[in-house]
Parts: C-alpha cells; sequence; structure tokens
C-alpha cells in the first residue's frame, strides 16, 4: 500500500512537474502580435535622423537643384527609385518602371543676368549729360526670368498693370498705351478680390496665369518685361523665342515710379478699386541681359511606386500619396529646394519604408506619386490625371505634401471638404503627436499651384499637408535660402507618422467608412 502510495505520488509529481515545464515554454513563446500593434512599433521607429537624412541628400550639388528635364532630376529619380526597390515597393509607371515619362520642354540658367536703370547725370542741359547705370542687386532685388529668351534689351519702361486684355470682362492695361518694342512693367495676378464674388473672380482667373501675361505682353510687341512678383525663381512659363525678362522687387518699381508724379502704392490700389487701368509710359530706361539655353525636347518624369491591396474585392482601388520631386534647379547658382519639396519626398519615402518593414498587408492599394515639374506648371501631376494609372473612379483620393519640413504646426488644405478623409488623421493627432493642426475649405479660385489642385478639378478628393510656424526677417520662397537650416527633423517625424497610421487606415476602412 504504501509502495503504491509513493507511485502515485510520484507520478503526481512528474506530471506537476511537466505542466509547469510546459506553461514555461508556453510562456516563453512570442505571442500574437496582432496589426496594430505591429503598425505602433514600426511608427514609433520612424526616424527624424532618417527623414532628415534624406533631405540632405536631395539637396546636395550632385542633383543640381532637381529643376526637371536636367539630368540633376534624373538622378534625383533614380536616387528614389533605388529606395522603393530597396523595400520592396512595386514599379507603377511605364513598361514595368518606376517613371511615367510627359513632354516637359525647361530652359537653363546660365549666369545671374542684369537688371540696371539708366540714370542721366550732369548738367540740366541734355548735352552736357552722362547716362551711368543703377546695377540692381541680385536675388535681393531680381532673379532672371525662369524662360527668359537669351539675349539684351535696354529699351523704356511702360506700367501695364497686371498685363490683362479682357474685353469681355470691359478691362485692358494696354489701351492708350504704346509698348511695342518696349519693356513692360507687370503685376503678378488680377485686381479683382475673390472675396468679393467668387462667381464673378471665376471669370479673372484665367488671367492670373503667368504664361497668359507673358503671352499677351508679346503680343501687343513688348519685346521685354519687368514681372513684380518677388523677386522669386520661377521656371513656371512658357518661352517666348526673343522675349527677355526678370522677375524683380519693390525697390526696382520703387525707382521706376520715382519721379512720374505718381506713387506705386496708390496707382496700384487705384485698379483694385476702381477696376480700371492705370497704364502709362514710365520714362525709365531700362536694361535686361540674360543668357539662357531653352531645351524644347526635354522630357520629364513622374515617379510611381505602389504597395498593392491583399483584399480581392477592394485591392483595385488606389489612395494616391503625393509630391513633387522636382525644384528650381540653377538660377545660376544652387536652389536647393529643402522644404520645396525635398521635405515632402523624405516623408513619403519614410511612410513607404514603414509600411513596408510592418509586414501589415493594406487592403486597398498604396500608390506613391513622386510628381515631376510641379515647378513648370503642375505639369506631372496634370500628365497622371490625363493618363492616370489607375481609373478616377477607383481613386479613393489623393493625399498631397508640399513644404512638410519648417515650422511647429501642420495644416491640410480642403479637410472641411472631406471630413471623412481628414478624420483619420485628425485622430492620429490626437492621440500621438498632439501639433497644432488646422484645416479649411477649398475654394478652388486662384490658378492652380499645388499638384492636389489638378486632382481636384478632375473630381478626386484630395488633400495637401503643408508646415508653419518658422518666422525669417528674410524671405525663403524660391530663392537660395531654401535650405538644409530650414528643416526641422521633428516636424519632418510627425509628418511621416501622421501619414502613415492615417493611410494605412484608409487602406483597409469599409466603403460606408470612406463617405
Amino acid at each position: 500500500m504504501r509502495n503504491n502510495f509513493k507511485k502515485v505520488a510520484g507520478f503526481l509529481g512528474l506530471l506537476v512537474l511537466v505542466l509547469v515545464l510546459n506553461q514555461a515554454v508556453l510562456l516563453a513563446q512570442p505571442r500574437p502580435v496582432d496589426d496594430s500593434q505591429k503598425l505602433l512599433r514600426v511608427f514609433h521607429g520612424i526616424s527624424s535622423n532618417t527623414l532628415f537624412e534624406y533631405v540632405k541628400e536631395l539637396t546636395s550639388d550632385r542633383y543640381t537643384g532637381r529643376l526637371t528635364g536636367t539630368p540633376g532630376y534624373n538622378l534625383s529619380a533614380d536616387w528614389v527609385i533605388s529606395l522603393l526597390k530597396q523595400w520592396g515597393v512595386e514599379p507603377a509607371g511605364d513598361n514595368g518602371t518606376y517613371l511615367q515619362a510627359f513632354p516637359n520642354p525647361y530652359t537653363l540658367i546660365l549666369d545671374r543676368g542684369e537688371v540696371s536703370l539708366h540714370l542721366k547725370v550732369g548738367k540740366p542741359d541734355p548735352k552736357n549729360q552722362a547716362t551711368v547705370k543703377k546695377y540692381y542687386l541680385y536675388e535681393d532685388e531680381y532673379f532672371p526670368g525662369g524662360t527668359s529668351a537669351s539675349g539684351e534689351i535696354t529699351a523704356e519702361v511702360v506700367y501695364v498693370g497686371y498685363g490683362i486684355t479682357a474685353p469681355e470682362l470691359g478691362y485692358d492695361d494696354y489701351q492708350g498705351v504704346e509698348v511695342r518694342g518696349k519693356i513692360v512693367l507687370m503685376e503678378n495676378e488680377v485686381p479683382y478680390n475673390p472675396d468679393k464674388d467668387p462667381e464673378v473672380f471665376k471669370k479673372w482667373r484665367p488671367y492670373s496665369f503667368h504664361q497668359y501675361k507673358l503671352q499677351n505682353a508679346a503680343a501687343h510687341g513688348a519685346r521685354g518685361m519687368l514681372y513684380y512678383y518677388g523677386p522669386i525663381c520661377n521656371p513656371n512659363n512658357d518661352y517666348i523665342e526673343g522675349f527677355i525678362y526678370s522677375h524683380v522687387g519693390r525697390s526696382v518699381v520703387d525707382d521706376i515710379f520715382a519721379g512720374t508724379g505718381r506713387t506705386y502704392q496708390a496707382t496700384v490700389e487705384k485698379i483694385r478699386t476702381t477696376l480700371k487701368p492705370q497704364s502709362f509710359a514710365t520714362g525709365k530706361v531700362f536694361t535686361i541681359r540674360n543668357k539662357t539655353e531653352h531645351h524644347p525636347e526635354g522630357i520629364g518624369y513622374n515617379v510611381l511606386g505602389k504597395i498593392s491591396g491583399s483584399d480581392p474585392v477592394i485591392k483595385d482601388e488606389v489612395i494616391i500619396i503625393g509630391g513633387h520631386l522636382d525644384h528650381l534647379g540653377l538660377f545660376p547658382e544652387l536652389m536647393p529646394g529643402a522644404n520645396d519639396n525635398a521635405s515632402a519626398v523624405a516623408v513619403m519615402l519614410g511612410v513607404a519604408e514603414a509600411i513596408m518593414k510592418s509586414e501589415v498587408k493594406p487592403k486597398r492599394t498604396i500608390l506613391f506619386a513622386f510628381f515631376g515639374a510641379e515647378e513648370q506648371g503642375v505639369k506631372g501631376s496634370e500628365y497622371y490625371v490625363q493618363h492616370p494609372v489607375f481609373p478616377r473612379e477607383k481613386t479613393i483620393g489623393l493625399i498631397n505634401m508640399d513644404g512638410v519640413g519648417s515650422g511647429d504646426r501642420i495644416f491640410a488644405l480642403a479637410g472641411k471638404n472631406f471630413p471623412w478623409f481628414y478624420g483619420p488623421f485628425e485622430k492620429v493627432n490626437a492621440n500621438y503627436l498632439h501639433r497644432e493642426m488646422g484645416t479649411n475649405y477649398w475654394a478652388n479660385l486662384t490658378r492652380p499651384r499645388l499638384d492636389a489642385a489638378r486632382f481636384m478639378e478632375a473630381g478626386v478628393p484630395s488633400l495637401s499637408f503643408s508646415t508653419s510656424g518658422l518666422r525669417l526677417p528674410y524671405p525663403t520662397y524660391h530663392n537660395t535660402r531654401d535650405n538644409i537650416s530650414l528643416i526641422n527633423p521633428e516636424i519632418l517625424e510627425d509628418m511621416a507618422r501622421l501619414v502613415f497610421l492615417a493611410v494605412m487606415e484608409l487602406a483597409s476602412a469599409p466603403a460606408e467608412a470612406l463617405k
């Protein structure tokens, strides 16, 4: 009996030991990780240092400012593609590649050029007067026109207000002045205030385009133009053979108005309030000289990569994450384009890598669209809209980014138009980032300045993100100062985290949530 008890006790002890050891083995095994845990692990692993290095790479001399059509831009496209390949993002461009080609003429700026005012000095008697030049400062007071013809013109300047001829609006800035063979001084935009009556403003909108203003000046016989727009670098114009122009700042405009019996501010205010032209011959003589090289045969590229959806029913639906890869090139100084728009490219790359690392399969397809030629007239996005890789009716929406690397505040254009689209971003920010983040309605009144505008015009729901809050005593838009010093690595990191979690929610959301 005692032996039997010992046997039973021994068996029970062995059984307990086996159970304890088995439990220990089970506890030692990794527990299953659900998708939300996987996403959060990767979310917290997104590194500001990595994203900052991406911006540094894109703003380096190697890419010569990334003007679409140039070898420098093509090198930047190759660099982006190399990373997409490394992470396993699939090609979505032409013929199984990552590239979508489109026609893109471009112009190279070969030197700083010249903008100068001719001044008479000496005694009042014209016979005893000499002419001297006042030279204006590159970047601070002027930039060469981004699509200017090569050459030099010296001529009288005629102020032509906004440079508009619109018979249907009863408005013509060229009426009553002769500009043939002369240089015109012209305003940016149009005189009508869009807040006054949006429907009326729509009639003015076509006259706000830079291309129209140049073409109209040339059609009236002008040979050159001083465009009061900045001064900034801007390649967003058509090339017109023999037409020479530069972008100028306020100091140049004030010198032209000096001694005319008019002030600039009063003149332009009168145009705006009366909608009556105030054009006049200024009597001032200027020289504009530019050295350029035009390439009418240029080809641009969008870089397109996709992460295919996993759901057999909705995998043919797509969410696009977009931002332009290009910048301004050389003017002839390097235009780095750190915030505009290397920042967005860095964020897009961070999101692409995070999705692939997470090993969570989105139900819908996610397309990464690095657009070309945004700075040359949103040409890359326009081409994509006209030649979509995925049908428009299957495109859920576009998440666009433009200038997302400086400051500490986030803004989403058009979030109030599409609360279902903006909602996941609000949730991610509230739960994890705690940034000041705002949005608005998209009125879509002015000329398209963003890639998102082309998609909105085509009926594709779009959000366009930017960041703000950095205050400096000098301008940084479209000049040499848009460099790596503007970049806040922490806002890059938060933008990548924001887009990563939000797009993964949208990519797997039920259809009723996308309304």
